[in-house]
């Protein structure tokens, strides 16, 4: 008997920190190895030794090093050597050079590792003692032929097999001759990188078959027990996934018959130490048979130590001393006193994307926090915060263990355990792992070896959410390179906290909304009538931000908002929320779903009506859609929340607007048809929009079945004598009640507004006090004070409104970046006519073009045009192009002169060939014909609805597009998007993975980042806070990276951000573009081992272009299609990143 004082740890990570723990309760010291690449590795640390192998080596070629290792263990004063599992634990070479040098090789002997570690001598032993086993080949020789005559013997299905292996490594199925020589080069070439020979052999596969395992512990004096079986059955790729003992589908005999076996098989080959003896029991049949003996401690060995109460590695370390079975110094029982105690399971938590196919991942872990409670044992290596996983090696973070009375209790408590886990930085198989055991034919152990293959569900996993460090990589990026939607522009000058009013006491009071539910819409439209009071539509969460400031105020701060309206507002008619320019510029700037916007706003202001601006046929585009598409968007809309759709055409053209009226009205809410007013009614000069024009599209509008009459006065020119002299003739027109929109960019919107009351108007818009006024809405609270104690009392609480407007006041002030010039009311908004969000947003233009000081230039130019044009209606999208046509005739110095003259060449915008067109479609009166054909040339303009010579889209083939663009698949709420803007929801749909729901982040933090020890809050969902500080930045990275610093509730988080200002000084490989079918990416991260093709060459699909090796496996990347290389983008030797860019075919 030789007493054991200090063990030399021959592994890495997990294995080797198990051996350590194990040796310190025995009060034996310990000795660590560590690579290169593993010099930050915690094994290193976990004892006060450690020494560095394999200078030169590769990572895993470093801890093959016999000799080196034998060198530290003498050097370090050791006497005994734990092999660990994997590496040289199988080696009998390993084993000698340590007993020639003194040393105690915790295991079995070489004679013995030899001979069963071979399996083909393995194999004939198991024959010699009676063990069942599976037909096989010998080790197979090089020679191709006799190979395919050695398989053709054993029969097809095959199994290739290291012969010195373990742990599936260089295992491949073969299904026939075709892929005989392909795998048995590629099985040869993994088991000569992992175990240092490359010596393979062919087995018969068993179609339905279970995975057995027996561990067994010998002793020096002869003595050998089981600690009774595993059940491996459930694998990936010939890796175990999940083990679990006992193996409950067997019945006793069948558990004391293989037990037996393996005993049998160990007794003949004088085995001693800890060691697994492997079967194969046929699903069917029940019959088992002999695969191999792993010579060593296995990765799944927890589950016997938590039945049997045997700690195994202790008993490894106690039996090489030369303790005895049965005697209580080798901590191991007889074994009639070795029996089971509930069942176990072990879970894998690997770095492997199962959304990926599996590809290994790697990177830092930014955060971990792991499980615990009763029956919960982790077995773990690099899993903390700030570790490193590389691609050097196998890829297991933690091994977890649970202990549980029953198969259902231990299936449930693992199930707790892998939901408590919180890993980041990098890719995980938890989310596979959890369906896995959600699964019933799991639960109740109805599988074979194929389970996984064969059961596809199981490769369909829920969205991994990881908001917060999804948001944590936006904050870091606008921390470090700002937004851009800010830069150079006025910031905010305070640091008030808008507060939103405390309405938690208050009680929801019936609204408009459950008024149109009572009475429907139709119903609805005759209480306008009959009620007296004027009633009031608050535009603040679409027009009047759209109009002062740029259409940017995000969801953030209109949501945070809502449930105040509903409590403190329910006499509101209306909330304008949605549509117009907030639907593009929700995806384009804000990188928001409007969609989820208006279903938030409609779940906060359940009883007040939620408006949308519709542009008819171009919906909320800028261009004509198919009727399909509107008609598709018109449904979503109202699924959505959309209760009253305000349509208009922007040039007024009622046939234009049919489509969209007769959808909005099959979805049974509100439809108010929308006249835009332009011109000056009370000037008897003024004759083509004269009071005839407006009650005449009044009168269709009321035939088209729209259930109220809208009159849009987008430039704010309805002076108060036209607002109630038209009022007047519209009340008398038409049967259905009017709602009345104007703009104050005069400065005296307030007095049209009063005026149209008093001459009858039912509805009028309005804007929160401090949203209100300029290019905006008039006073919503002065309206109100005007109208109180009188017959149009709005009903609205004027204390209510102040405290909204003091919210809106501090909100504003985020929005600093985006206010306009305007500081008071333009009188020249009457000789110009233009809307008043485009007056904001064009003289924004101007300023970006360097004609901010030539801003009366533009303003003149902008008349121009519009006379030149023939003085349409100006709303988008045929405002816009006046603009355009504005800008471009200033910034070029044109004069009108120029434009009409037929011989002077003009290089008219896009937009402007497009109106002229009829894209847009046909004005009052008619283009101006002379213009119409310079502009056009030898085009033919349109002269029907541009909607009818539209074909339908196809919907399917839309959304399949769209899915394809952006990797996942849509809702139908998304196709809206989408076919309202291809480009710009295909970018979004990116910002939104790579960096979550932004509607969450405060606005400050969205637009400017975080300042040092700044501390914000992120509500994701009711009861979930997340509490963010701000610690600060590192310098930069050769990789042009920088690590931001921050807590999340208390813990250390870091997020590695790409420093756009910085040049890299270290080259970065392009990636590949995955809408390009020519660029071939790479599948996984690793190191390019070899390149089969060149520039020029032919391939054929399925063809192997090359071969890439990450964490000891190897994968071929074969060509999908047929055709020719034009480049070759990789070296062999390189280390590439999940779809770097490998390839491109010509």
């Amino acid at each position: 008997m030789r007493k054991i004082q200090k063990i030399l740890v021959a592994n890495r990570s997990e294995i080797a920190i198990r051996v350590m723990r194990a040796a310190a309760e025995l009060d034996i010291a310990s000795v660590a190895i560590y690579s290169e690449e593993d010099r930050f590795a915690l094994h290193r640390f976990k004892v006060a030794e450690s020494y560095r192998i394999g200078a030169g080596c590769s990572p895993v070629q470093a801890y093959l090093q016999t000799d080196e290792i034998v060198q530290a263990a003498v050097l370090s004063g050791a006497d005994a050597i734990h092999p660990g599992y994997g590496f040289l634990s199988e080696s009998p070479e390993f084993a000698r050079a340590c007993e020639a040098a003194g040393l105690v090789f915790i295991g079995p002997s070489p004679e013995v590792m030899s001979q069963l570690g071979n399996k083909v001598q393995a194999r004939a032993l198991a024959q010699e003692n009676q063990v069942p086993v599976m037909p096989a080949s010998g080790v197979l020789p090089s020679d191709p032929a006799t190979v395919r005559a050695l398989a053709s013997e054993t029969g097809y299905p095959l199994m290739l097999k290291a012969s010195w292996g373990g742990g599936g490594r260089g295992m491949r199925v073969i299904e026939s001759e075709a892929e005989l020589d392909a795998m048995v080069d590629i099985g040869r070439r993994e088991a000569a990188t992992v175990f240092g020979n490359d010596e393979v052999y062919l087995e018969k596969l068993v179609r339905r078959a279970r995975h057995i395992e027996v561990q067994v512990l010998g002793d020096q004096h002869g003595n050998l027990v089981h600690l009774f079986e595993r059940d491996c059955t459930v694998q990936r790729r010939n890796q175990k996934v999940v083990e679990r003992a006992p193996a409950f589908f067997l019945t006793d005999a069948e558990r004391e018959s293989i037990c037996e076996a393996a005993l049998r098989l160990c007794r003949g080959a004088g085995y001693h130490n800890a060691g697994t003896v492997e079967f194969l029991q046929d699903a069917d049949s029940g019959e088992f048979y002999f695969i191999e003996v792993n010579p060593r401690i296995q990765v799944e060995h927890t589950v016997t130590e938590e039945i049997t109460g045997i700690d195994i590695v202790k008993a490894q370390i106690q039996l090489a001393q030369g303790h005895a079975i049965g005697t209580e110094a080798s901590g191991v029982p007889a074994q009639q006193q070795i029996a089971m105690r509930g069942h176990a399971m072990q879970c894998r938590i690997t770095t492997e994307d199962p959304e990926n196919n599996f590809i290994p991942d790697y990177g830092e872990v930014d955060t971990y926090r792991s499980p615990s409670g009763f029956g919960i044992r982790l077995d773990a290596g690099t899993a903390y915060t700030g570790a490193r996983v590389t691609r050097h090696y196998d890829s297991l973070l933690v091994k977890v263990t649970g202990w549980g009375n029953t198969p259902h209790e231990v299936v449930q408590r693992m199930l707790r355990a892998l939901r408590e886990f919180r890993v980041r930085g990098v890719n995980t198989n938890m989310p596979f792992l959890v369906g896995l055991l959600s699964n019933e034919k799991f639960c109740r152990a109805d599988y074979t070896t194929r389970f996984i293959d064969k059961t596809p569900e199981l490769m369909t996993f829920p969205r991994r959410r990881d908001r917060t460090t999804r948001l944590l990589r936006f904050i870091g990026d606008i921390t470090v390179n700002g937004n851009s939607a800010v830069a150079g522009r006025r910031l905010p000058q305070s640091s008030r906290v808008p507060r939103v009013p405390p309405v938690s006491g208050l009680v929801l009071q019936p609204g408009s909304r459950d008024r149109l539910s009572e009475l429907g819409a139709e119903g609805f439209a005759r209480w306008m009538l009959d009620q007296p009071q004027a009633l009031i539509t608050d535009t603040t969460f679409r027009d009047a931000h759209q109009s002062l400031l740029a259409t940017r105020v995000r969801s953030y701060d209109l949501i945070a908002v809502a449930n105040a309206y509903a409590r403190l507002l329910p006499q509101l008619f209306s909330i304008e929320c949605w549509g117009g320019a907030t639907f593009d510029v929700a995806l384009r700037f804000l990188n928001e779903c409007p969609w989820q916007r208006l279903t938030t706003l409609r779940e906060r202001m359940p009883n007040i009506l939620t408006q949308m601006l519709l542009r008819a046929s171009n919906a909320v585009g800028y261009t004509n859609y198919p009727d399909n598409v509107v008609r598709y968007f018109v449904g979503q809309a109202a699924a959505g929340g959309v209760d009253l759709f305000r349509i208009f055409d922007s040039l007024n053209w009622v046939e234009n607007m049919r489509v969209a009226i007769d959808a909005a009205g099959e979805t049974g809410k509100l439809v108010e048809g929308a006249i835009c007013y332009t011109g000056n009614l009370s000037d008897p000069q003024n004759t083509k929009y004269n009071l005839d024009y407006y009650l005449a599209l009044a009168r269709q509008l009321e035939t088209a079945g729209c259930h109220i009459l809208g009159l849009k006065d987008m430039g704010g020119l309805c002076r108060p004598q036209a607002a109630r002299d038209l009022i007047s003739a519209l009340k008398s027109e038409v049967s259905i009640p009017v709602h009345f929109h104007t703009h104050d960019t005069s400065g005296i919107a307030g007095a049209s507004v009063l005026a149209a009351i008093e001459a009858g108007v039912d509805a009028v818009d309005c804007a929160m006090d401090s949203m209100s006024g300029l290019t905006s809405q008039p006073n919503l609270g002065s309206i109100v004070e005007a109208l109180r104690h009188g017959p149009r009392d709005t009903g609205l609480d004027a204390d209510a409104i102040r405290e909204l407007s003091r919210y809106w006041e501090a909100v504003r002030e985020n929005y600093a970046a985006f206010e306009g010039e305007e500081r008071s009311g333009a009188s020249e908004v009457y000789v110009h006519g233009m809307p008043g969000g485009q007056y904001t947003n064009l003289r924004e233009q101007a300023r970006s073009l360097g004609l901010a000081e030539r801003w009366p230039e533009v303003a003149s130019a902008y008349a121009q045009v519009n006379d030149l044009f023939g003085d349409v209606i100006k709303v988008t999208p045929t405002s816009k192009v006046v603009g355009d046509m504005a800008l471009m005739m200033v910034t070029n110095g044109l004069t009108r002169e120029n434009v009409e003259d037929p011989d002077y060449p003009v290089a008219f915008p896009e937009s402007v060939i497009s109106l002229f067109r009829g894209d847009i479609g046909q004005p009052h009166g008619g283009f101006p014909s002379a213009l119409q054909q310079k502009i056009l040339g030898t085009q033919t303009p349109l002269t029907e609805r541009p909607g009818a010579t539209l074909p339908p889209a196809d919907l399917d083939d839309a959304r399949a597009t769209a899915e394809h663009r952006i990797e996942r698949q849509l809702s139908d709420n998304e196709l809206a998007s989408y076919l309202m803007y291809p480009q710009v929801f295909t970018d979004y749909a990116k910002a939104r993975r790579q960096y979550g729901d932004m509607t969450v982040v405060p606005t400050r933090a969205f637009f400017y980042g975080m300042e040092s020890g700044e501390e914000i809050s992120i509500e994701l969902e009711p009861g979930n806070t997340q509490i963010i500080r701000f610690l600060g930045l590192s310098e930069h990275h050769d990789d042009g990276l920088r690590t931001v610093f921050f807590q999340v509730n208390g813990q250390p988080r870091q997020i590695k951000v790409a420093d756009r200002t910085h040049e890299v000084s270290r080259a970065v490989q392009p990636k590949a573009d995955p809408t390009d079918d020519s660029q071939v990416g790479a599948p996984m991260p690793g190191l390019i081992v070899q390149i089969n093709v060149a520039s020029g060459d032919p391939v054929k699909n399925g063809d192997v272009l090359m071969i890439i090796e990450a964490m000891k496996m190897q994968t071929s990347v074969r060509a999908e299609r047929d055709g020719t290389v034009d480049a070759v983008k990789v070296a062999p030797g390189q280390q590439i990143e999940v779809k770097d860019l490998l390839l491109v075919f010509g």
